[in-house]
């Protein structure tokens, strides 16, 4: 749940901020278009909100006849729509043949579409369609399981299509943008190392996608002061209150250190993409704002792009 208040409002403006890839000004691509598509049921409104979070122009169940007119809005426009998500499912019909097509029209612009694909197990998309009490799009007087097979079916060529297909059943909302953070389009260098970030509560599980995990339960907890309880990670008394703690100054040294030694390293063995991980109770303060300093330090060491993921913040 979400804490209440104003610190809930605060929180959720710092996630569109800290959500937000760092990468270096001068570099310039032609914009990352993202489609998003899958079974009904399987989390696609999630990840069109984690895109959105990210600063991407977000289309949910765009028609497809209506796709070369959007893209001309974004040839006339690409300031505005340089980064965009699509979500192409079954309620406007077969998504393959306009996903087909917009890769093709994409292209042509020298813009590569990545399509992401996701999907559940049926017991999970049964019990998610009856805890909401929404109907399945293709559901009959036979039931749901009947239409989500259905769905399975036609969607089939979608699935083909797909470059990353990703099971959510059992994630929960946190978990699923944290795998989906992992597949996020990222702009870097040829050769740079690009370095993930995510913060995390360990009562909710280690990242699923961590190389490195890093344990800052070492520090006080700010979360039993009275007047930093209800504040994240994101915000100054927080951030003082961890940063000056000399325990912290010299974890995040060993961090970078360590980092500086072996990003050559893992960039040499084709290695492209690092994810670490910091962790402590909750994921709401301690890890929050050494992963913001972490990131600070991280983009001045050169050859690495980084970008920061906050799991824990909405919960």
């Amino acid at each position: 749940m979400a804490r209440a208040g104003q610190a809930a409002a605060t929180a959720g403006d710092a996630t569109r901020r800290a959500s937000v890839p760092r990468a270096p000004a001068q570099k310039r691509s032609n914009g990352q278009v993202v489609a998003i598509s899958g079974l009904s049921g399987a989390g696609k409104s999630q990840a069109s909100k984690l895109f959105e979070d990210l600063g991407y122009y977000c289309v949910d169940n765009l028609p497809p006849e209506l796709l070369d007119a959007f893209l001309g809005l974004r040839d006339a426009d690409p300031a505005r729509y340089d980064r965009i998500a699509l979500v192409l499912d079954i309620r406007a019909g077969d998504p393959a043949p306009a996903i087909e097509a917009a890769r093709t029209a994409l292209a042509a612009r020298g813009i590569e579409m990545q399509v992401l694909y996701l999907e559940a197990s049926d017991a999970n998309l049964v019990s998610r369609f009856s805890e909401t009490r929404h109907r399945h799009p293709l559901q009959t007087r036979s039931g749901v399981q009947a239409g989500i097979a259905e769905e399975r079916r036609r969607l089939a060529r979608t699935r083909e299509l797909a470059d990353h297909v990703i099971d959510t059943s059992g994630l929960s909302i946190g978990q699923l943008k944290e795998r989906l953070f992992a597949y996020v389009p990222r702009e870097g260098a040829a050769g740079e190392l690009l370095v993930d970030i995510i913060t995390f509560g360990f009562k909710y599980g280690i990242p699923l996608e961590a190389d490195l995990v890093f344990d800052v339960r070492f520090l006080t907890n700010p979360f039993y002061v009275p007047d930093l309880k209800q504040l994240s990670g994101l915000q100054p008394p927080v951030r003082e209150y961890v940063l000056g703690q000399p325990a912290a100054g010299r974890f995040l040294d060993l961090v970078v250190e360590l980092l500086r030694l072996t990003a050559p390293a893992y960039r040499a063995e084709g290695k492209e993409r690092l994810t670490v991980a910091l962790g402590c109770t909750g994921g709401y303060h301690r890890s929050i704002a050494l992963a913001e300093e972490l990131a600070e330090r991280l983009t001045g060491i050169g050859e690495t792009s980084v970008a920061v993921f906050h799991r824990e913040l909405e919960r």
